[in-house]
């Protein structure tokens, strides 16, 4: 196992509330997916999990090397949990070629939030291991 690359981000949780609230379904509609937003619309504290979100998408563009450039748009990736609460990562358009140009097999991500802020990690991963890194949309 190789490890490509890493990435973290953290954002203030009242940075993403004050758009949630001046762009609304604009804003929704243009970072997450429809999955992401029922999840996070569902939780205690939406705009906590919203921000989680959001920091481990731009920590998963640090660690493929690309940022916000080469044509990814942030509905490239799509954070769910997995049963047991789980964070994981489905990969899709420009986002999805650029780990495959990079032999990457698995994105390990963390994410963690209080009411100030969100936190995320993403680790990527290629060589000996079988491919983990979700390809198809997960039907959660």
């Amino acid at each position: 196992m190789e490890i490509v690359g890493i990435g973290t981000d953290i954002v203030e949780c009242v940075r993403i509330g004050r758009m949630i609230e001046e762009h609304g379904e604009q804003f929704f509609n243009r970072v997450f997916t429809p999955r992401e937003v029922r999840y996070c619309q569902s939780r205690k504290h939406a705009t906590e999990h919203f921000a989680g979100r959001w920091a481990a998408k731009e920590a998963i563009l640090k660690c493929l090397g690309t940022g916000w450039r080469k044509g990814i748009c942030w509905t490239d990736m799509e954070i769910y949990n997995e049963p047991d609460g789980a964070p994981r990562l489905f990969l899709c358009g420009e986002a999805g070629a650029q780990a495959d140009r990079l032999n990457i097999t698995d994105i390990h991500i963390t994410i963690s939030h209080c009411r100030e802020y969100a936190t995320a990690y993403a680790l990527a991963v290629a060589g000996a291991s079988p491919r983990r890194l979700t390809r198809v949309r997960p039907e959660h």
